[in-house]
């Protein structure tokens, strides 16, 4: 009985590991964390959102995340993680964002009719983005708060010094 048994066991392993699939689109590199920041107006023009490519692509496990600049305040920036929830008199709105292996958006989410929000919440904002590979992202037992952008960065080793602009 012990012989079958191992015989199956052995048979499973080779059947197992000689099976693939697909190859996935190429991704980053694993340790390569990477941090850019984009300026840009909500408009009726480009639907409240803008979308931007990520080249190259990150890997199926990677994470983003998203910050808006909140403040300035003698030259140290204030960020906050998306989404980010406002409350108006008429009802509320909030800037959120989705992502893919190959591109994010940014777009505001509201209750009210987005053409009668006030220009300080659709014009030149700024938001940081931050690219975790997943081969890192949420799997250490001292994980960082991720609403807190410098903790983020420490955790991760993320150099922001020299920080990408998208257009």
């Amino acid at each position: 009985m012990k012989k079958i048994l191992t015989l199956f066991a052995v048979i499973g392993l080779i059947a197992f590991s000689s099976c693939e699939g697909p190859e996935g689109p190429p991704g980053r590199d694993g340790d390569a964390n990477e941090i850019f920041e984009v300026t840009f107006d909500f408009t009726s023009a480009n639907n409240y959102g803008r979308t931007f490519v990520l080249n190259p692509v990150i890997g199926v496990n990677d994470n983003i995340l998203v910050y808006e600049l909140v403040n300035t305040n003698n030259g140290i920036d204030t960020w906050a993680l998306l989404p980010q929830v406002y409350y108006f008199n008429n009802g509320t709105a909030q800037y959120n964002f989705d992502f893919s292996f190959d591109q994010f958006s940014i777009f505001i989410d509201s209750n009210l009719t987005l053409s009668s929000l006030p220009a300080s919440f659709t014009n030149n904002k700024t938001f940081r983005v931050v690219i975790i590979p997943g081969t890192v992202f949420g799997k250490s037992a001292n994980k960082p708060d991720y609403s807190n952008y410098n903790e983020v960065i420490k955790r991760y080793n993320i150099d922001d010094s020299n920080v990408k602009k998208l257009n």
